[in-house]
């Protein structure tokens, strides 16, 4: 518990820098809550943060990000390494339940053949956020949507 008490500090002073040096995606200055006792609010803290950052392939930074790049870079901002690709991320976590999920939960879908092609942040209420495809933004997407509903494979947990 102490090292998760290390790194919820760091990520607030790191957060604290950024803000004051204009570093946000999108342009906001929102300040990311953290959550000391639930590093899964804390993920969905950072994840809102970078709404609105731009799609690019590969891209694991507020410059741009894809699906899996969106999801190291947030669990990296907490002190957890993870892999940059769904179906490793998929392979690695811990799996849950649909109907046990929790904010900061990863969602994985296959979006062509029967691979594990995407992934999404759980934040809490249906709601998750990704990092769609090329040409669009960081967003929050609805879970219940045909569209998603149709492709979720399962959720796993990192944290």
């Amino acid at each position: 518990m102490a090292e998760w008490r290390k790194r919820a500090a760091l990520l607030g002073l790191i957060t604290v820098i950024a803000l004051a040096s204009g570093c946000t995606a999108g342009g906001s200055s929102r300040v990311v809550t953290r959550h000391d006792d639930n590093p899964g609010e804390t993920i969905v803290a950072i994840s809102r943060q970078m709404l609105g950052a731009p799609y690019r392939y590969g891209g694991e930074s507020p410059q741009g990000f894809d699906c899996s790049g969106l999801v190291r870079y947030v669990y990296r901002q907490i002190g957890v390494t993870v892999p940059h690709s769904s179906r490793q991320l998929f392979r690695q976590a811990r799996k849950v339940r649909t109907d046990q999920l929790q904010p900061g939960d990863l969602l994985f879908f296959s979006i062509s053949k029967a691979k594990i092609s995407h992934v999404g942040i759980y934040a809490a209420r249906g709601n998750f956020i990704h990092a769609p495809s090329s040409g669009k933004q960081v967003s929050i997407a609805r879970l219940d949507n045909p569209y998603w509903e149709a492709r979720l494979v399962g959720a796993g947990r990192f944290h």
